[in-house]
């Protein structure tokens, strides 16, 4: 099964952003997507949920960089029809994968997920 890439939608600093699509889950079993390149403490994720109440986990990071991801996934519960979650920002220790990227499974089809990137104070 092929891997969904989830790009960033930055936010702007003293600015504005324009309601962003979002990546809709594909047909599968299980739908892993994955942000490449993530800066997990300035991620955020918003999951429309337009189906029926499902699970949203982030993945428990791999390699030596992952110091906490004994800690286990994320798992954040999307109500049914009408659900949004935001979800986030992460803790790199935990969730960052070994090549960069964090890593999002969802258990049906019927969400949109975007990720927002935080900007940094400059």
């Amino acid at each position: 099964m092929a891997t969904t890439t989830i790009p960033y939608s930055a936010l702007v600093p003293n600015g504005n952003l324009a309601q962003p699509a979002g990546t809709t889950t594909v047909v599968a079993p299980t739908n892993n997507m994955k942000i490449a390149d993530a800066f997990a403490e300035l991620t955020l994720l918003r999951v429309v949920n337009t189906g029926v109440q499902q699970v949203i986990k982030v993945k428990a990071g791999t390699g030596p960089q992952a110091i906490a991801a004994g800690q286990g996934d994320l798992s954040v519960t999307v109500a049914a029809t009408t659900g949004v979650q935001f979800i986030g920002p992460f803790e790199s220790g935990r969730f960052l994968q070994s090549d960069g990227s964090l890593l999002i499974e969802a258990a049906t089809v019927d969400a949109t997920i975007t990720a927002f990137r935080i900007p940094r104070n400059t």
